[in-house]
């Protein structure tokens, strides 16, 4: 294989940018000189994106028990700062709404990152976290690379899973085999271009050798942990065609009680069918025929 993952994403028009009222609202939560009215002035804008918002915010992702009419409120009980990774969750899913692929349905796609959001998002209340919005899109984005890898070498994909299937090993493994590289370094490059947080980055690059992560390997192994756990729920599916453990490191890793699945299992099923409704594009693709 030739190509590396930086020059596949280089390569691609298709991601070349996020949204631009996310970027605009991403360099106003940055900088002092901006209010929350100035902020949530940007996102009203986006008249689309606004009324997504509101209904995620009166959701059960929430559980608010008033009623939040206006991005203002919204700004004021959520936070800028967690609004803006409710922001990313829905732009990404915009830009790769339309990303034709054969090798898995985009629903399918979309349902497994979910749950991982949800319970990557659950994993960091469980430790204690404060701003667990974060965690919900590292989940989400976690396997982002797959869509690419799909995209744009749709053989060597194809052949990575027959090798994942029939060899029953991790598609990462079968990747590596066939390409030279994976998905999660193709999802880490993704998010490099896009100037995302370091923290997103690693958690996509390392979400399967969770010690391996520099700066942030207790939040990797947080997202790797979520992503065992939405295998193990069978909410759709990124490729993978076997449920990976749960690596003992990365348990560790995460500093989660004992009884801690058990309690975000259950939450993530109560929450799951609205949140999708709520984030999800319209499905496109069609299922992979490795027969």
């Amino acid at each position: 294989m030739s190509i590396s993952p930086r020059e596949l994403v280089t390569g691609t028009i298709e991601i070349a940018s996020l949204p631009e009222v996310f970027l605009k609202v991403n360099e106003m939560i940055d900088s002092p000189r901006y209010s929350s009215a100035d902020i949530g002035r940007v996102i009203a804008q986006d008249t689309a994106l606004s009324a997504r918002l509101l209904k995620i915010a009166n959701s059960v992702f929430y559980g608010f028990p008033s009623q939040i009419d206006t991005i203002s409120r919204a700004i004021t009980i959520i936070g800028t700062r967690e609004l803006r990774d409710l922001i990313l969750a829905a732009s990404v899913m915009r830009v790769f709404k339309g990303l034709p692929n054969d090798l898995v349905t985009m629903e399918d796609f979309w349902r497994h990152s979910i749950c991982s959001g949800l319970a990557a998002r659950s994993l960091a209340t469980q430790r204690g976290e404060h701003f667990v919005e974060r965690f919900f899109v590292a989940g989400l984005l976690h396997d982002i690379g797959s869509l690419l890898v799909y995209r744009k070498l749709p053989e060597l994909a194809r052949e990575a899973l027959l090798r994942a299937r029939h060899n029953n090993i991790p598609l990462h493994r079968a990747e590596q085999d066939v390409m030279g590289f994976d998905h999660a370094a193709v999802g880490a490059e993704i998010l490099r271009t896009w100037k995302l947080p370091e923290h997103l980055q690693e958690a996509a690059e390392f979400h399967h050798a969770p010690a391996r992560a520099q700066r942030f390997p207790s939040d990797t192994a947080l997202v790797h942990i979520a992503d065992a756990v939405a295998d193990t729920l069978q909410y759709g599916n990124s490729g993978d065609p076997i449920v990976s453990p749960i690596d003992p490191e990365a348990w560790q890793l995460a500093d989660l009680a004992d009884d801690t699945i058990a309690a975000v299992i259950s939450e993530v099923e109560q929450q799951f069918t609205t949140v999708f409704e709520l984030f999800h594009p319209e499905p496109r693709g069609i299922a992979v025929n490795l027969h």
